[in-house]
């Protein structure tokens, strides 16, 4: 039996095959292909828009699928939402749908596009928001390079942006934010329903999510004389406690903080994790508290 499951094609394909290679799943494909071959049997990948992944997952012809929330509200689609993933093109930040209008526009608010023209790759989500505001104007779908289309073309648009630096770059400014969107792993009910698909998706997404953690997060270890050892636990965060093990003939000198030498101290290893914000500033506390031997090592995987 296999799982078919479709990936994003353009924007989010680097970033979803970096995430699936730090999950363990190596994807290679041929430039002209849309067919990836990945190094598990039970898995069958296409590669497709993601703008119609949600559309074919909802009608079964894929088991699951990978793609933003705004494209599963744009294709009212019934699927289940396995796991949500914060990734993106360039950031781990969510996506944002917001309307813009020309810097030097008299639009100021969502009320004042009531008899105005709208463009928008987003078409359905975006007419529910000016309906559910009370606002009627003509939205029409946008092709693409939607920015450039004000004021000349339309007088506003509903268009996905990661950093605002588009937006920025052809003079638009922000009156709205329709949703925030991230990526999704979401998968057809009937699929869902399957025993042993719905565990392979559990075990897909386990292995994503536990990718997506590591990012955030390094391991420190270090070595620390008993006399030093409340000290440094003092000021060393962990995921639930740090591992302590005793060192090996652990009777050995060494030197406190001050240089004032340890004879025959008694040593421990210590290790854990942290968010890798953390480890900057906190490597010279370590240090300064009677840490050695310090290590800070990347992670491929958080599985709490």
């Amino acid at each position: 039996m296999k799982l078919r499951l479709g990936l994003p094609k353009g924007n989010l394909q680097e970033a979803t095959f970096e995430l699936f290679m730090q999950a363990g799943y190596r994807i290679s494909i041929n430039s002209r292909s849309y067919f990836p071959v990945v190094n598990d049997p039970e898995l069958e990948l296409l590669l497709m828009r993601a703008q119609e992944i949600p559309r074919y997952v909802h009608e079964g012809v894929l088991d699951a699928g990978i793609s933003g929330l705004d494209w599963i509200m744009e294709n009212n689609a019934d699927v289940v939402e396995v796991a949500d993933m914060v990734y993106s093109k360039a950031t781990p930040n969510p996506m944002k749908l917001v309307v813009a209008v020309a810097e030097d526009s008299d639009i100021n608010g969502i009320a004042d596009l009531n008899g105005k023209r709208v463009a928008s790759e987003l078409v359905n989500v975006t007419k529910k928001y000016l309906q559910d505001n009370g606002v009627t104007a003509t939205v029409e779908f946008s092709w693409g390079a939607t920015e450039v289309k004000v004021p000349h073309l339309v007088d506003a648009i509903a268009d996905l942006t990661e950093t605002g630096s588009s937006l920025a770059a052809n003079k638009l400014r922000v009156i709205a934010t329709i949703m925030e969107s991230t990526t999704k792993l979401h998968a057809n009910r009937a699929a869902w329903d399957d025993p042993w698909k719905r565990e392979k998706l559990q075990n897909v997404a386990l292995l994503l999510q536990g990718a997506l953690r590591a990012r955030t997060k390094v391991g420190l270890k270090m070595n620390v004389p008993d006399e030093m050892l409340n000290k440094i636990l003092s000021v060393l965060p962990s995921m639930k406690h740090p591992t302590i093990s005793r060192l090996v003939d652990s009777d050995w000198a060494g030197r406190s903080p001050d240089g004032e030498l340890l004879a025959h101290a008694s040593w421990v290893a210590i290790e854990t994790i942290l968010d890798e914000i953390q480890a900057r500033d906190l490597i010279p506390t370590l240090k300064s508290a009677g840490a050695q031997d310090i290590i800070e090592y990347p992670l491929l995987k958080v599985i709490p």
